[in-house]
């Protein structure tokens, strides 16, 4: 891991595409703007870690629990 010290208003380039800037720093948080190409998702790694949870459960459900899900949603949407 790069560890780099930078005050508010610096930043730091990743690769040629993505730049990383300390907008305020405040009792004891840092806020971060990060410019990127639209294609390229950004996460907090507390949402990045549940959406690779939440995609190893649905990849590990049977076609029948499937097919039930789906029978389920169809219901709702007549409601």
């Amino acid at each position: 891991m790069l560890v780099l010290t930078r005050k508010s208003g610096e930043a730091v380039r990743i690769g040629e595409d993505i730049t990383v800037t300390v907008v305020e720093v405040r009792e004891g948080q840092v806020r971060l703007g990060i410019n990127a190409p639209q294609g390229i998702r950004i996460y907090r790694e507390e949402v990045y870690e549940r959406i690779v949870k939440d995609n190893l459960v649905s990849s590990s459900i049977s076609i029948d629990e499937f097919s039930k899900i789906r029978e389920a949603v169809k219901g709702e949407d007549k409601i």
